[in-house]
């Protein structure tokens, strides 16, 4: 049975032998390919693997300590939209276990395993969010909310249903919604193209291509704890461009995802404080948490400028195009302090400190990697702890060569983490330090 793992064989002659009528019919009509999809496809009912073992839990602070503060988890999952699923894509999984119908279960299953307060979700079809995902989480006491990328805006309602997006999911009975946002990444593109770009025409002729998204919600968090007045706090999710061919417009995305989440916050704080200006308020006091799939490894540029908070201007993900010209325009970053180099100011600190637990998150036949990420603002959270990845043993001792798997939903691993939200005079103090 094990032969129709080898779904790379192009030529197998079976001629003369003692085939069962089923097999012979499939070799003799359709050819090596159909006959060794029937053997993976049948492989896995006749002989199921064994389910992976539970993943482990990796504490990093004594929760103990965690007694005057706001604790919360959070999970980022892709979970690998309908359309994006084929034999094609993913030609050593059985067919039957690429089926949504099928996968659905097991996502909502994972979901439901670990009921994380805040769920991050990319690759949501636009019809399954609405006929799926946001009713069966609501049986949980989850709400959400939604966007398609850009290019639904161009098609036909029947069409524009299997439309990936990404989804914020929350506990109605801990967080309150109190604004919500789209961030289009080719929208901004064409902006800043005709404001004050225009001498790069790679934003047109690359990044306005490219239709991905983010969602923004700004929280209202209850402080069961102390009791004191509610918090506010921001999470954003995004799912920046897959091609590695075009690094230098992930990076742009990413730049412009910073620069519109600063900007949204800005705008949101000064409405909340009623300032007359942006100079009376200060960003850097909110809260925020960015994750989702970033397509990038921790060798990029992307991850450098998230974690870094600077990226070269002349870094090679950039590829020579010419963006250096522009770049300055792109971020309303408060201070340049190094010309060469473009900054943002939110001083982010990434969930899974090197790689510890996780060293993938996308796990494939032809690609294995950490390009899925969790970030926070060090002023305002601790990472209490991080749910560690699948044992690499029972990949191996189960020979499997990919996800999706049959056990496995999608070819990306749920992140899951427990933040704290720091008391404030915390913050405060953390400030200090970083001033000194």
């Amino acid at each position: 049975m094990q032969i129709g793992r080898l779904f790379q064989l192009n030529v197998l002659n079976l001629h003369n032998n003692p085939l069962n009528p089923e097999v012979a019919q499939l070799y003799n009509t359709e050819g090596v390919h159909r006959m060794l999809s029937w053997y993976l496809d049948n492989e896995s009912l006749s002989m199921p693997p064994p389910p992976p073992p539970s993943r482990n839990w990796r504490y990093l602070r004594n929760p103990s300590d965690v007694n005057e503060s706001i604790a919360f988890t959070l999970m980022c999952y892709n979970v690998l939209c309908e359309g994006y699923a084929t034999r094609k894509q993913y030609p050593y999984c059985p067919s039957w276990a690429l089926l949504w119908d099928y996968r659905r279960r097991g996502i909502m299953t994972e979901i439901r395993v670990y009921q994380a307060d805040i769920i991050c979700l990319q690759e949501v079809e636009t019809e399954q969010f609405s006929v799926f995902f946001k009713p069966e989480l609501a049986k949980d006491g989850y709400d959400g909310i939604f966007s398609p990328k850009s290019r639904a805006k161009t098609m036909s309602a029947s069409e524009s249903r299997y439309v990936d997006g990404v989804a914020i999911f929350w506990k109605k009975e801990r967080f309150t919604l109190i604004k919500e946002d789209v961030i289009e990444f080719s929208r901004m593109a064409v902006e800043r193209y005709e404001t004050d770009c225009k001498e790069s025409q790679e934003m047109i002729n690359r990044v306005m291509l490219k239709d991905n998204i983010a969602v923004m919600a700004i929280f209202e968090v209850r402080d069961e704890i102390s009791g004191g007045p509610p918090r506010q706090m921001v999470v954003s999710t995004a799912h920046i461009h897959w091609d590695p061919e075009f690094c230098d417009v992930k990076l742009i995305q990413t730049i412009l995802l910073l620069s519109a989440l600063w900007k949204k916050i800005e705008n949101h704080m000064i409405e909340s404080q009623g300032a007359d200006q942006k100079g009376q308020v200060d960003v850097t006091n909110m809260p925020v948490i960015i994750c989702g799939d970033f397509n990038s490894l921790p060798d990029s540029g992307v991850f450098e400028y998230l974690t870094n908070g600077r990226v070269k201007k002349s870094h090679l993900d950039f590829k020579e195009l010419g963006y250096e010209r522009i770049l300055d325009r792109l971020t309303p970053h408060r201070s340049q302090h190094q010309p060469d180099y473009l900054e943002q100011d939110f001083n982010l600190s990434r969930c899974y400190q090197d790689d510890v637990g996780m060293p993938y998150t996308n796990y494939t036949y032809e690609f294995k990697g950490c390009i899925d990420y969790i970030f926070f603002t060090e002023r305002h959270f601790n990472n209490i702890g991080c749910l560690d990845m699948v044992p690499e043993a029972w990949f191996q001792e189960s020979a499997i060569l990919g996800c999706p798997h049959p056990h496995v939903p999608s070819d990306h691993f749920p992140l899951l983490v427990e933040l704290e939200l720091k008391p404030q005079h915390h913050q405060q103090q953390h400030r200090q330090q970083q001033q000194m």
